[in-house]
């Protein structure tokens, strides 16, 4: 991955790119103050680095059907690093688990779980999760509302030049 220097006009476009990601050259170019060719190549150079990961829509999950998160505290039997490899990739094939976490503390991992309901979500962890070879035990934390949610990186500490 090349690396890039960040300056001012690629923290504007940072942020202007994660409040729309469907903004066309043209409007990102006169929002950030560049003209289109110029702000073309950062966001090209801020791709081929690896600061911008990708586009995609943010899905309303009630609409969709998937009107449970849980958040799920688990631990692992063995932290040796084939088994703890293994364990990582058996929860990646779960599409239940929207986000995966090795956290630090009284749990080794913190999942973010979203499900169509509360029978959903005893069919997921009893008969999918908790059979996974390795886990020691769960502890779920059921989220009652949402008070932000996929809010956009703060970009003030990033270097300008």
């Amino acid at each position: 991955m090349p690396k890039i220097n960040i300056d001012a006009y690629d923290r504007r476009i940072l942020d202007a790119l994660q409040g729309d990601g469907r903004l066309t050259n043209l409007e990102l170019a006169d929002r950030v103050g560049l003209s289109p060719s110029p702000c073309l190549r950062r966001v090209r150079a801020l791709e081929a680095a690896g600061l911008i990961k990708g586009y995609s829509a943010r899905l309303d999950r009630r609409k969709i059907g998937l009107g449970m998160t849980v958040f799920v505290a688990l631990n692992i039997e063995l932290h040796r690093e084939m088994e703890a490899t293994k364990f990582r990739e058996a929860l990646t094939r779960f599409p239940e688990v929207v986000s995966c976490y090795i956290t630090s503390g009284d749990y080794d991992f913190l999942l973010q779980v979203v499900v169509p309901d509360l029978d959903a979500f005893r069919e997921f962890s009893l008969e999918r999760l908790i059979k996974v070879p390795g886990v020691k035990g769960i502890h779920s934390s059921f989220v009652i509302d949402t008070v932000k949610e996929g809010a956009p990186f703060p970009l003030s500490h990033l270097a300008t030049g």
